[in-house]
């Protein structure tokens, strides 16, 4: 059974940073592209980084609203995806999740709420 894991979230001021985590069990991410999508109220949710498996070099691929602010790294050791973003701004609140397309199945975490506001 595929379980995926966010954490990380929570309130930060607007230009702070947070370190989001996803930790896997009954898949080894390295495996497999992975990326973090978020989802704010009322709207769509929305991919904002992807990083591709191992074998094929982990490129990674960030949203344009992110480049340049976000970092999406995968420790194979630990078998988590991080998604490290800096200068927050009030429109990165969202609900944060992870997920990763396992031939024709996609997995998805539970979430983590990232709230920025002063």
């Amino acid at each position: 059974q595929v379980q995926l894991v966010e954490s990380g979230g929570g309130l930060v001021q607007p230009g702070g940073s947070l370190r989001l985590s996803c930790a896997a069990s009954g898949l080894v991410f390295s495996r497999y592209a992975t990326s973090w999508y978020r989802q704010a109220p009322g709207k769509e949710r929305e991919l904002v980084a992807s990083i591709t498996l191992t074998r094929v070099g982990g490129a990674t691929n960030y949203a344009d609203s992110v480049k340049g602010r976000a970092t999406i790294s995968r420790d194979n050791d630990k078998n988590t995806v991080y998604l490290q973003m800096n200068s927050l701004k009030p429109e990165d609140t969202a609900v944060y999740y992870c997920s990763v397309r396992r031939n024709i199945e996609v997995y998805w975490g539970q979430g983590t709420q990232v709230t920025v506001s002063s």
